[in-house]
């Protein structure tokens, strides 16, 4: 059977990179990616014979873990019925519904593909629907890989140390302001500098893209008020908060609610997916019914509703959001109590299922505290703790999840393994030049 390495040989001569998406390239810790054979419940299983403990799930969408039975089944049911019609389903109702009835700000929903289409197609719905260009978003906020979004982007550009993007014309990028995450007075500037100008303000609720960074007190009320005084419209990216820190997302965690929600990740239980909504005036704008136009052959595909369906059902039985808070604390806890015994600089961060350390001595609130951790370190805890079977994100600006499959015991044996590496960290530190 082929190895890893191998597999990573043969695909870079097809794909470039060798991977279908930058960060999966494990550039950032030097060395190569494994190649995953298989995964159930809190485990992957890659092509060389090792099991991990994971804490990426896919990048968030597989918060009840790998292959929950009722995901399965409803998948499998739907496959005995056809993968794609290109034609409206009762699925997408009853997933509509669903999304309706979870997050109150939105009042209708449309179904895309991706994240990325999610946020492409509610800036544009925004300016269709305010008349007006300008878009105000944060640095180190990620909102995919559309143009007027690669502007001081998170995710892969700030792993990779991309500082922008050839092929996005200085036009587009003209139009995306950008302001430092958790910064009123910043955002109040650009406001006043560019009345009448700004379509909508698009953040992060709690950033998950330069590492997991929560919003300041009052950041996200504040960011309410000024789209009010302004007439521009607040958008929420909650790809990855929605349905992860609370059944409805940052807007229910933190008591804001925006004008227009992206949705994407576990909404489609495992399959490629997103969403956008908001309030019916603004969304009756688009094509049929108005004049902003929006398609996608595979949108609302029945196999990813069936599975987002049977996902949102799970999560929404009583005890499952307390569950995984508690498993988020006791993790962000232990992390950060085996770098402080081992006398390692690090913050930890921690909302709801998501969480990261950071190795600086903290706090971080925005891009540029983050931007001070020590990636070298980072990618040196990375790699002891794969030895150890735990999956972590290759990449010290992503987020560690939490799921619903894993268990206190998986969770207390991940700590320990963090104590063990913190030590070696600590003695390697000890031994560099200039460590004492």
């Amino acid at each position: 059977m082929p190895t890893s390495h191998d597999l990573f040989a043969r695909a870079q001569r097809f794909i470039p990179g060798g991977v279908d998406s930058p960060v999966r390239a494990y550039k950032s810790v030097g060395i190569e990616p494994r190649f995953v054979d298989h995964a159930e419940g809190a485990h992957v299983h890659d092509v060389d014979g090792n099991t991990y403990l994971d804490f990426v799930q896919s990048w968030g969408p597989m918060i009840l873990g790998h292959g929950h039975p009722e995901v399965l089944e409803a998948v499998r049911t739907q496959l005995e019925r056809g993968t794609t019609y290109g034609a409206p389903t009762e699925l997408e109702t009853e997933a509509a519904e669903l999304v309706c009835a979870a997050f109150p700000s939105i009042e209708m929903v449309r179904f895309v593909s991706s994240g990325t289409e999610a946020v492409m197609s509610a800036i544009r719905l925004a300016r269709g629907f305010t008349g007006r260009d300008k878009i105000i978003k944060f640095d180190g906020n990620y909102h995919g890989h559309s143009d007027a979004m690669l502007v001081a982007a998170g995710s892969g550009l700030l792993t990779l140390g991309i500082p922008s993007t050839p092929g996005v014309t200085e036009g587009t990028a003209g139009d995306t302001i950008v302001v430092p995450y958790n910064d009123l007075g910043a955002v109040e500037a650009v406001f006043a500098g560019n009345p009448d100008q700004i379509a909508a303000l698009i953040v992060e609720p709690v950033a998950g893209n330069m590492g997991c960074v929560p919003p300041a007190e009052g950041f996200l009320a504040g960011l309410r008020a000024l789209c009010d005084s302004h007439g521009a419209l607040l958008i929420f990216d909650e790809v990855i908060t929605g349905f992860r820190i609370a059944y409805g997302g940052a807007q229910e965690r933190y008591g804001v609610t925006p004008d227009l929600t992206t949705l994407g990740k576990i909404i489609g239980g495992g399959f490629p997916v997103g969403a956008f909504g908001g309030r019916r005036e603004i969304m009756d704008r688009l094509a049929p019914t108005g004049p902003v136009y929006q398609a996608g052959t595979l949108s609302g595909n029945p196999v990813a509703m069936a599975a987002g369906i049977a996902t949102m059902k799970v999560l929404g039985r009583d005890g499952v959001y307390a569950d995984l808070e508690e498993k988020g604390k006791l993790l962000a806890a232990g992390l950060k109590r085996a770098a402080d015994e081992a006398g390692i600089p690090a913050s930890g961060t921690q909302v709801g299922a998501m969480g990261t350390l950071f190795f600086t001595s903290g706090p971080v609130t925005d891009w540029k505290s983050a931007a001070l951790s020590d990636t070298e370190r980072y990618a040196n805890y990375f790699r002891k703790m794969l030895e150890r079977g735990i999956w972590l994100a290759p990449s010290q600006f992503e987020c560690c999840f939490t799921s619903c499959a894993l268990t206190h015991e998986d969770i207390e044996n991940t700590v320990l393994a963090a104590e063990e590496v913190m030590g070696e960290l600590a003695v390697e530190s000890f031994r560099a030049p200039g460590g004492g």
